[in-house]
């Protein structure tokens, strides 16, 4: 399916992709908190009602 040479880019590609976005989120983390305050609830909201559809359909089932 894959070579080693894939899995080997694949493995390492995914490495440094999460390290520079752990980096750069880091980097970023005080304008996140000044400018996204609050953004947990939108979240929340949309977590809510993701479940409250998935109940409609159970219970209509």
């Amino acid at each position: 399916m894959f070579s080693n040479g894939q899995i080997v880019f694949g493995i390492l590609f995914a490495i440094a992709f999460i390290i520079a976005i752990t980096y750069t989120y880091r980097k970023d983390l005080k304008l996140h908190k000044q400018h996204y305050k609050g953004s947990i609830w939108v979240l929340v909201a949309f977590i809510c009602f993701i479940l409250f559809i998935v109940s409609i359909k159970h219970f209509l089932k």
